[in-house]
């Protein structure tokens, strides 16, 4: 029997959420692509504007507490499955394919199935929220750089690296952090920082549906806030979230609605892969 062959899996970021930040270059490749496995933060319109009409679409989103969420051993398989009966295969991830997507298990899957495949960059969410808040991550006398970081209730983080963290010497970019803001600031203020710094929480950065609430460290226990902030938000701490009141273009949109829909249950997608299977004949 022969070696199988596959085509060719494209990991593509969709950027931030705003489908005209999508690249030229990702839209020539959904263009042509016969199957899209995609996460549950790319805009509907991306799939609607860009993609091949006669693309098989399949959703494979993540989305914390979830049941509904989509195990990263089921989407390596899918990978596998549509490259082994498809020439043109896309990922299509949110933001970039570099951060925080579970890339890795993605890329050991097509490594380890010799698979072909090409990695297409993206605008990252902390890039696309700095944009559309209009504060710069770095800016002379304010920050000499940027952490990206992400941040659990129960994330073991070093004594030494708080106290670095907590300097604010470099502008902090949380990701999927909302729910764990109250830890993360007492963490700050323990380890000695200065209670007046400012942040940023940015719902759903880039979309219509932008929203953002503004804090300081040592007022954000008792300020005024929601029940919860809508995903996705992103958290910028530092000096120069000072400067968002004065260069921010674009006002809140107070609906607070889901730019992004939350998962839901999938019953078809079983259903759909079976009959992908029952038509398509893996080709050796």
């Amino acid at each position: 029997m022969g070696r199988q062959k596959y085509g060719t899996v494209y990991f593509i970021g969709a950027g931030p959420g705003d489908p005209d930040l999508l690249t030229i270059k990702a839209a020539k490749v959904l263009s042509i692509a016969e199957v899209v496995i995609v996460d549950r933060l790319v805009s509907e319109e991306i799939l609607k504007a860009y993609v091949n009409p006669n693309a098989v679409i399949i959703p494979v989103g993540k989305q914390g507490r979830s049941e509904s969420s989509t195990p990263q051993y089921e989407i390596n398989d899918l990978i596998v499955q549509f490259a082994s009966a498809y020439n043109t295969v896309v990922r299509l991830k949110g933001g970039d394919v570099a951060l925080y997507s579970n890339v890795l298990d993605e890329l050991i899957t097509v490594n380890e199935n010799n698979i072909p495949y090409e990695i297409i960059p993206g605008i990252t969410a902390a890039s696309g929220a700095s944009a559309a808040t209009g504060v710069p991550l770095t800016a002379r006398g304010l920050s000499t750089g940027v952490r990206v970081l992400t941040y659990y209730q129960n994330t073991a983080i070093a004594d030494e690296a708080w106290k670095h963290l907590a300097s604010f010497e470099d502008t902090l970019v949380f990701y999927m952090t909302g729910n764990a803001l109250p830890q993360l600031v007492n963490k700050l203020l323990q380890h000695s920082a200065d209670a007046t710094i400012p942040f940023l929480i940015v719902e759903q950065a880039t979309t219509p549906q932008q929203y953002v609430y503004e804090y300081t460290l040592g007022g954000f226990e008792t300020a005024e806030k929601p029940a919860s902030f809508i995903s996705p938000s992103l958290v910028i701490m530092g000096k120069v979230t000072a400067l968002y009141r004065q260069f921010k273009w674009q006002a809140n949109n107070e609906e607070r609605k889901h730019y992004f829909k939350p998962l839901q249950d999938n019953p078809e997608l079983i259903s759909l892969i079976n009959h992908i299977q029952e038509k398509h004949v893996s080709r050796a």
